[in-house]
Parts: structure tokens; sequence; C-alpha cells
């Protein structure tokens, strides 16, 4: 494993003066550096070369330096130019740009621009010019993922920011307008283009003489095309460590140049992030055409129209492969539009999808798509299709099962439109992915794999259940009577789990489940928890599925591996727990095989059977499908990875009457293990002592060996000793019957 693959590391720079200024506005993320392979991109305000300041400077705000955070003359003027009808114009300073992207979204409100201008206002008091332009070139995003100048000349030039030529200054000064699509890599005519008007700008304010002029306009830049070398997506990875290291470490974080090691693999984060973005997006795909994301007037001349749009389509940022285009033209089977790269795109009947429906006259204006309209498209192979940003929300995370040393990390589906971590902050209930939970208390109370459970309705009053009478339902309404505990697992039968929580009694199973990290609070000891109507995390979820996957042993999620000062000191190491320690042993070798062999069975036979496509035996887990399809999940492992995924949407609602976790969840947890789990050989369990075979299937010895104890069956009514009789003892009894 390279040294790129090894760990994350993060690099914070936010003075703490900042954060009192814009008290009662939670921080943004700050940007995640390259891999610890690389050198930080955290650079100081004295180390910015002055000529990369000047074209910052010259674009975006030269008034910079003379106004007091909102520069009033650039307001009225872009006003002015706006109202004659010109291509749209902004006036936003660095120091709203600083308060928007640390403390605000990029939503278009007055509401949001309104906290913009005060924070820039609070802002400007509190730091002083350099400490603002040294945020600004430290966190603005450049596109590649590449956050702050330094980060981007590595990017796109491959070397060190105080390298760069007055050409390529300016090519990076360009930028921030619109990183996705006016990038060298994407778009290199478009990037020269502003790169050209940033120069003339430079040397018409006296930044650089007539002589750097010409040579810089006419150097050839040499453009890195494997710009993603060093990119990775753990936006929530760093948001998730500044809130950590913040609280031992507090104002310090943002003073001392801190560096920040995480467990983070860039292997790992990517398979995460491309497995989360491919499932939500399979699933949005299914679901009806919203409309366009709004509309402009397009101008009839060409050159006026490309401006406009392009300032339009500013406002309407990337999601990664999910562009913003305006439409030119549109017919019933195609739509003509223009992206923010200037490219002109055509989209015909296969990708238009479910916004065909949008094409018609019989839509509301609203909602149809037209010349004007502001929409969403994605690059499909060789063609262009609709898509719509989803409105539902999505988790992963993996961890080791061997340390818990976090692999991958994916709170939601894009950091940039939604910062809740759903890995940590979501409570959600777990549906049947609770259930081997329940099935590992049963297996202390007697019961085994081959305990045979009647699959037949029951129901129970509200003293039972803590709040209503209550009659559950499998979830497809269809039972088979009596089977064995194990298929009852493999086929999430509803019916199989509450029986076995009204056997062993739900207190018994709230108190035995916090042995594997579950809150007792959040899991009430009714009956409904058989079906995992309580509520975790996901994260949660998975340090919980280690303890099947390593063997019984209870570690502890962990992401941060070791801190450093600015020069390499070591502040602070993590030397983690591993399984295999008996002290950290919280459930019997013997009950985490058998839990681990009937997970099994729910890949080879059962919810699961996608999983197959992975083609290896050593792999177990569990689907969780809510009551009315709210949340949909599926926690998996290897015997050395647990991986946990969920979609849902963050105010509660139907997925669909046919979404299951394993259509939902599953598909993105094999997208995941495919690339997380090569080159690994397959891992059999060995049999622990102290279990045997009865009736065909697994037992615990002292269940079978003279002490008794042991629970056959379940909801199963013995025979009375009529039926016990032949049929001619009943044909006897029943002519007796009628003499009397």
């Amino acid at each position: 494993m390279s040294a790129v693959e090894r760990c994350i590391r993060l690099a914070f720079l936010l003075p703490h003066e900042l954060t009192h200024a814009a008290r009662g506005h939670a921080p943004r993320s700050t940007p995640l550096t390259a891999a610890c392979a690389r050198e930080g991109s955290l650079v100081r305000y004295k180390d910015i070369p002055k000529v990369m300041k000047q074209a910052v400077l010259a674009i975006e705000d030269d008034r910079f330096y003379e106004h007091g955070g909102v520069d009033y003359w650039g307001v009225l003027r872009a006003a002015i130019h706006n109202a004659m009808g010109g291509s749209r114009q902004g006036a936003s300073t660095i120091t709203q740009q600083v308060a928007r992207n640390f403390f605000l979204s990029s939503e278009q409100t007055v509401k949001r621009k309104l906290y913009e201008v005060l924070l820039a206002w609070k802002i400007e008091k509190t730091l002083t010019k350099d400490q603002i332009l040294e945020l600004y070139m430290n966190q603005i995003y450049l596109g590649q993922r590449a956050y702050g100048f330094a980060s981007a000349a590595q990017i796109y030039f491959g070397k060190k920011l105080s390298d760069i030529t007055i050409a390529e200054a300016a090519m990076l000064a360009g930028l921030p307008k619109a990183p996705s699509a006016n990038n060298p890599v994407v778009n290199p005519k478009r990037a020269r283009a502003r790169q050209q008007y940033i120069l003339q700008r430079m040397h018409d304010l006296g930044y650089i003489t007539t002589a750097q002029y010409e040579q810089a306009r006419d150097e050839q830049l040499k453009i890195k095309m494997d710009s993603n070398e060093f990119g990775v997506h753990a936006e929530y990875v760093a948001e998730m460590a500044r809130q950590m290291v913040y609280e031992q470490f507090k104002e310090d974080t943002y003073t001392r140049g801190l560096n920040v090691f995480t467990t983070i693999t860039k292997s790992d984060q990517d398979a995460a992030y491309l497995a989360l973005r491919r499932g939500v997006l399979d699933y949005e795909k299914r679901q009806p055409y919203r409309g366009p994301e709004g509309y402009m007037e397009i101008p009839t001349d060409k050159s006026e129209a490309e401006a406009a749009i392009e300032s339009e389509l500013a406002e309407h940022p990337d999601s990664d492969g999910i562009v913003a285009a305006v439409v030119l033209a549109a017919t019933p089977k195609s739509i003509r539009a223009l992206l923010a790269s200037g490219e002109e795109i055509t989209i015909q009947e296969t990708g238009l999808g479910q916004a065909a429906s949008s094409l018609t006259d019989k839509v509301p204006t609203n909602k149809r798509i037209r010349r004007g309209a502001i929409i969403r498209v994605m690059q499909e192979g060789q063609g262009w299709s609709i898509i719509q940003l989803p409105e539902v929300e999505s988790a992963f995370v993996s961890a080791s099962a061997e340390d818990g040393a976090i692999r991958s990390l994916v709170g939601g589906f894009d950091f940039n439109r939604n910062k809740f971590n759903h890995v940590t902050q979501a409570w959600r209930q777990p549906g049947s992915s609770f259930k081997p939970f329940i099935y590992s208390a049963s297996l202390e109370k007697g019961l085994s794999p081959g305990t045979i459970i009647n699959d037949a309705p029951i129901t129970f009053d509200a003293s039972q259940t803590g709040s209503q009478a209550w009659e559950p339902k499998n979830y497809d309404n269809k039972y088979e009577g009596p089977m064995s505990m194990r298929k009852g697992l493999s086929k999430s039968k509803n019916m199989i789990s509450i029986r076995i929580l009204e056997k062993i009694g739900p207190q018994y199973a709230q108190e035995y489940v916090t042995r594997f990290g579950f809150d007792p609070e959040k899991n009430p000891p009714y009956l409904t928890l058989a079906l995992g109507a309580g509520a975790v995390t996901p994260l949660q979820l998975a340090g919980a599925y280690a303890v099947f996957a390593n063997g019984g042993f209870k570690v502890n999620p962990y992401l941060i591996s070791k801190i450093t000062d600015n020069n390499g000191k070591i502040l602070f190491q993590v030397n983690p727990e591993k399984a295999g320690d008996d002290s950290l042993r919280v459930i019997d070798a013997r009950n985490a095989f058998l839990v681990d062999n009937m997970l099994k069975d729910v890949v080879r036979h059962g919810t699961a059977t996608r999983a197959l496509s992975l083609k290896r035996s050593d792999i177990a887990g569990k689907t969780g499908t809510t009551n009315d399809s709210i949340d949909a999940w599926f926690a998996g492992y290897h015997p050395k990875l647990v991986g946990v995924a969920w979609i849902g949407f963050d105010k509660p609602k139907n997925l669909g009457n046919r979404e299951t976790g394993g259509g939902l969840a599953l598909p993105i947890w094999i997208g995941y293990m495919q690339k997380a789990l090569q080159g690994l050989s397959t891992q059999e369990r060995e049999l622990p002592s102290g279990i045997t075979t009865a009736g065909g299937d697994y037992v615990y010895s002292e269940y079978t060996e003279g002490g008794g104890g042991g629970v056959s069956s379940i909801g199963i009514t013995p025979p009375s000793p009529s039926d016990a009789k032949s049929p001619s003892e009943k044909h006897e009894e029943g002519q007796k019957s009628e003499l009397f």
C-alpha cells in the first residue's frame, strides 16, 4: 500500500476570531488537503506570491483594500448593468465569499444574502484584510477537488504555489467563478479566454508591465491531465475531524497549523463515494420528474446569450458529474442545451428519461421544459441524460473489524448541498437489520438455529406493546407456518423475530444489546424492538456488526490516528484496542459463530442474494426495511471489514412501496465491497469448541448433552390426545357419540 493509500491528512486554517465573528453560524468544513504523501496545502499570507494575490484581486475584488466588506459602488454598477439587459453580473466581495463559503449555503435567497452581508461586516471588524485574503486563498474551491490556490497549483501544474508564473496565476485566478465547468482540464478554451481577460485586467490596474503582460499572454501552459491523483471526496470526514479536534484543542485548533492524520484511505473513500452516488442516482431515475430548477430569458444576441447563460449557471453549482444546463430548444423528442463550459449538447429520447413527460403542452408552464429552462444533465457513456438533484439522502461507512479504524465515511449525497452527517447524526429506525441482535440474545436463552418457530399471525394487546394493540405482519403478508430460526432470519420473517423476543423477554433483549454499543433509551423494551423500531446511527450499527465479524469482540470505531503540530511534533496518537483481547469480548465465540453462520445464509438463500455477485463465501449481512419503507439498510461484513449503507429522506417519508433495503442499500454495499475486497483471500471461520449438531443444525453442546435447557420450538401447538389417535380410533368414537 502506497503512502497515498495509508491515510488522509487534514490541515486546519480558521482563526478563532472568525468563529466568534459569526457566532450562531456553525463553520463549514475546512478544506481537505492531499494525502499524507504530499506537502500540506495550507499557506500563510506572507508565503503567497504577490502575483497570485494581484491576479485574484484583479478579477474578484480590485477594491478589496478600500471597502468595508460590501462594495456599494460594485453593487450599484452591477445593478445598472443588469437593469440594462446585459449579461448578469454579481457584486460579492472577497469578504462576502469568505462568509458564504465558511458559514452559509449557496442557495439563492434574500435571507441568505442578508446573512452574508451581516457576516461580512462582522468579519471586517474582527480580522485584518490580510487575514481575510489568506482565508479566501486557502479555502476557495477551484475545481478538480482542489481547495485553495496552493492545492490548485499542485493539481493543475504540478508545482508549488511559490513557483508559478504570471500566466499560471491568471489561469488559477479565473477558476472561482465556475471552477467545475471552466477549469483548464474540462474546458481549456474557456479557461484560456478567462485567463487572457485577467491578464488584461492586471495590466490595466498596473499590477504588471507591458512586457510582462505580453510574455504571459503568449506563454503556453502545461496542464496536468491526471489532476485527480491526490483529490478525494472526504468533506464529511474533514468536518467530523474538525469537530473532534476542537473538542480536544479548543481555539488552538485554528491557530497552531495542526495536521490531522485520519484512518481513511483514498481507495476506500473513492469506492464508497462512487457507490453511494450511483445507488442514489439509480433510485432517483425511478422517480417522477419534478421540473426545471428555474428559468431565464435568453438574449437574442449570441455573445450576450453566452455571457448571460454562463453567469446564470454559475448560480447553480455542479454536484460532481451532475451539471446545470440552459435549454436552447425543446421538442417532445429532443432537447438542445448549453453547458457552462460553452459546450452545446443534444439529448434525445433515451436520455430524456422521466423528464419526457415535461415536454408536452399539458404540463403546467412552471414545470415545463422549454427554452430558457435550467435543467440538470449528466454524461453517461457517449451521450447525455436529464437527471435531477436527489431529494433522498444516503450514508455509507466502513471500518476495520479488527480495530475499528474507519476506512471510508460518506455522510450524504453532496456535502455542499447538505452538511448534515447522516453517518454520525442520523438516528433512524434500523428495521430488520436489528434482528441479528435479537437472535444473538436468544442463543443465550436456549434457542438455536434449528429451533422451530411458527410463522403465523399473532396479536398483542396494549400492555404487551407499551402503546396500543398491535397486529404485526410480515413484509409480504405471507405466512409459511413452522420453520427453523435460521430460515426465519434468512427470509426476514417478522413473525419469527417477534415470537423470539416474546420468548426471551423485551427487557432482557434491551439489556443484552447494549453490549454491542446500542443506547437502551433509544431502544425501549417493547415487542416492537424485534422489528428494529428503536433508533441507531449507521456508525453505531457498523460497530455492532463488527462484533459478529471478528468473533465476539467490541472494538470502537475511530477516525483520527495521529495529530501533529506544524513542525511535525506528535501531539496525539492512537493505540487502538484490537479484537482478540479477552477484555473486549462481549459475546461468546460460539454465539458469534452461529449468528455469522445464519447471516451467511441471508446472502446465500435470503434477502441479500444480490451479494452473491461478489463471488465470495466469506461475506455475511442483513437487509433492513422499516415500516412503510421509510428507511432502507444493509449492514454486512467480511471478517476483516464491516460496512453499512442507508437510504432515506431527512423528513421521513415512504421511499416507494416496492423499495427495500435489498434493492436500495445493498447495491451500495456491493459497489463498495467490489473494490475494497480486491486482493483479500477467502477466510472461512473455524468451528469453536462447545458447539455440536442436532437435528441437522448447530447447537450449544450443553443443550444436547443431558443438561437440557434447549428450546426446540416456539408457537407450535402440541397435538391433543385426540390428535394422537389413529383415524380408525377416531371413526369408532364418532360412531359411539352418535349413539348417545
